[in-house]
């Protein structure tokens, strides 16, 4: 393996993947701290981005999980959206947004072009925003894996709470050098203890069933519905003996992995 992957998280969900020339970015969230209301409760971001749009830059592609929650495209992620060649996301999302929004089902894939003539293959795959028999209640979410040709294989789960479907993704995409998990173990009041996202303890099941395939959290800090992150996710590492693939970084910060073993 030749190639490498650069990761910088940006607050909440959203980090810039720089892989085979490629410059991705997950679900956008620029905003500043304030209260979004949904329904009869509110989502409340409590921190500002690491970085701005502008900072940010061009990408070559948005990674979207999914449109219908604040928390993972706000206000300003949507105005990125506007400034964005490809936005690859849920079908549904993609009918709601227009422009250069395309959904991909589970499992299916688009490949684009690398500088050095070769491809970056992107295929989504399937998640579940909280415990079986609510996806009526949470909506549509996917995840999406990275693979080519002298890179790291990435997974990056979306806001995903299925370990079930972290298996079937580790299975059919072995080895899964990196994943990009979102960790934060979401909760509101619609689900009331159950979690929308993976909890500390979750995610270090998935770094185990992903096989030390290296592990940046995100979606760890930045929202009040959080009720787990940063603070929480090395002792449950530590007790699963799975300390030294996680790779918990600042946001802000750039992280570069080379997929192979740490």
């Amino acid at each position: 393996m030749t190639g490498g992957i650069s990761v910088t998280p940006i607050g909440g969900p959203t980090a810039l993947l720089e892989i085979g020339g490629q410059r991705l970015l997950t679900d956008p969230t620029f905003d500043q701290p304030g209260e979004y209301p949904v329904g009869s409760r509110s989502l409340v971001k409590t921190q500002p981005p690491a970085w701005s749009a502008e900072h940010v830059g061009r990408v070559d592609a948005v990674l979207l999980s999914h449109d219908q929650h604040e928390d993972n495209l706000d206000a300003g992620g949507r105005q990125f959206l506007a400034t964005a060649p490809l936005v690859l996301t849920t079908a549904g999302a993609a009918q709601r947004l227009g422009g250069t929004a395309v959904g991909l089902a589970a499992w299916e894939h688009t490949d684009l072009a690398r500088p050095d003539g070769g491809e970056l293959r992107v295929t989504a795959v399937p998640a579940r925003h909280g415990p079986p028999g609510t996806e009526h209640l949470t909506g549509e979410v996917t995840g999406f894996v990275l693979t080519g040709s002298d890179l790291p294989t990435v997974y990056v789960s979306g806001d995903n709470a299925a370990l079930e479907l972290v298996a079937d993704i580790a299975t059919r995409f072995a080895p899964i050098q990196v994943a990009v998990l979102f960790a934060g173990g979401a909760q509101t009041a619609l689900l009331g203890d159950a979690y929308l996202t993976l909890s500390s303890e979750m995610a270090a099941e998935a770094a185990a069933i992903l096989s030390g395939a290296q592990v940046i959290p995100v979606h760890t800090d930045g929202w009040a519905h959080f009720t787990q992150g940063g603070h929480t996710l090395p002792a449950a590492f530590e007790r699963a003996g799975l300390s030294e693939v996680l790779r918990l970084t600042p946001p802000g910060v750039t992280v570069q992995l080379s997929g192979s073993a740490p």
